[in-house]
């Protein structure tokens, strides 16, 4: 799996504190921006950020390169809906050789009988698909006989107030454990360029009690250890 911060909202968090600042003041916009120092921008988005006015955070988004992940992966993502997404198409992109590149669940990994079973499965798929498409099928048609282990490319962009709730979501470790790896990586490179935004970002059990109730994994102490140490 490789995840890239590609680019986002030039000094986002600057932007993000103008509009937050533009709500309670009568001053012009410009007049406003001139006057923010840096200090005054992290204090006030800091307060902004403790009073809960999430909806500014909407003026700043971040585009992000992932690849290497599953399309079961991928089928979770796209299920964030306030995003913006471009996927790599199994419709348009006909899939070379006898095999293709595959993500391999470690549970699978971890047992030589579990391995031999599914790259039996996966090598059959493949030679199904190289056989159809041989025979004249269209990609698009082909492709149903690929399995959710296929890699995928994507690009996704999100704002930062949605960033946060995918990352409250998808860093659980609750989560399914290739969103949640993802997950991680893309809150790891994306605190550098807000890390007053993000500073709280992670797990809903990071800032109050588990959200997960009776399914909590039991493990919040060392969870809040590992994100704040991200």
């Amino acid at each position: 799996m490789k995840v890239s911060l590609l680019q986002h909202t030039p000094e986002p968090e600057r932007t993000v504190a103008l509009a937050a600042r533009l709500c309670y003041s009568s001053a012009a916009i410009g007049e406003l921006n001139e006057k923010f120092s840096t200090a005054d921008i992290t204090d006030f988005l800091a307060k902004i950020m403790s009073l809960g006015h999430q909806s500014v955070l909407e003026h700043a988004s971040f585009t992000f390169g992932i690849e290497g992940i599953s399309r079961a992966c991928s089928h979770q993502l796209v299920r964030h809906r306030l995003a913006s997404y471009s996927q790599q198409s199994q419709r348009y992109v006909t899939l070379k050789g006898e095999e293709f590149p595959l993500v391999l669940p470690a549970s699978i990994a971890s047992s030589p009988r579990r391995e031999e079973i599914f790259s039996g499965a996966v090598k059959a798929a493949a030679r199904a698909y190289r056989e159809l498409v041989d025979d004249g099928v269209p990609a698009e048609d082909a492709r149903f006989v690929l399995p959710n282990a296929a890699e995928t490319k994507i690009i996704v962009t999100m704002n930062a107030r949605e960033l946060l709730h995918f990352f409250e979501l998808r860093c659980c470790e609750r989560a399914q454990w290739e969103i949640r790896a993802m997950a991680i990586e893309m809150l790891r490179i994306v605190k550098p360029a807000a890390p007053v935004i993000f500073s709280s970002a992670g797990p809903g059990c990071l800032v109050g009690p588990c959200p997960e109730g009776a399914m909590t994994c039991g493990m919040v102490k060392e969870v809040r250890k590992k994100f704040n140490s991200l």
